[in-house]
């Protein structure tokens, strides 16, 4: 089954209005019942609730005019593509390969990268930016940083 998924790009319709009343219809059902998918012969079946979220959170970027991306996590990567999902510069990414920050593969000359190893990345990064974020603010409480105030020079 995995074989047959593939990454797909949806774009939003050229009229979101559509996808605007759904989106508000979603967040009004709010957590009423199970959400149950209907397939054309009529036949149902309930969707899982991390589905749900996941569908309703697509419908919103959409009705907002953005695109979506939908890949498995074995997707691999260009250097370009990950480091357009990284927002960072194909040399900086290339230097993170170096590095070993990120594992990667060659394909001749080129490098690849699993979608779920740039995913990981960006985790950890993401949880130590908040980590020294809150050690920061820690050390300005504790320096009392946040009691001075200056007065405002007067510039007119």
């Amino acid at each position: 089954m995995s074989s047959a998924l593939r990454e797909r790009t949806v774009l939003p319709p050229d009229d979101p209005a559509e996808l605007a009343r759904f989106v508000q219809e979603l967040r009004n059902a709010g957590g009423r019942a199970r959400a149950r998918l209907v397939g054309p012969d009529g036949s149902e079946i309930e969707i899982p609730d991390e589905l749900y979220g996941v569908l309703r959170d697509v419908v919103t970027v959409l009705s907002e005019g953005l695109a979506i991306s939908i890949a498995p996590h074995n997707t691999m990567l260009t250097t370009q593509e990950a480091a357009d999902l990284l927002n960072i510069s194909r040399p900086t990414l290339v230097r993170l390969l170096s590095e070993g920050e990120m594992p990667h593969t060659m394909r001749g000359r080129h490098r690849r990268v699993m979608l779920r190893d740039v995913l990981d990345y960006q985790e950890r990064t993401r949880q130590a930016r908040r980590r020294t974020l809150d050690r920061m603010t820690a050390e300005a409480e504790d320096d009392g940083l946040y009691d001075a105030t200056s007065t405002p020079r007067r510039t007119r």
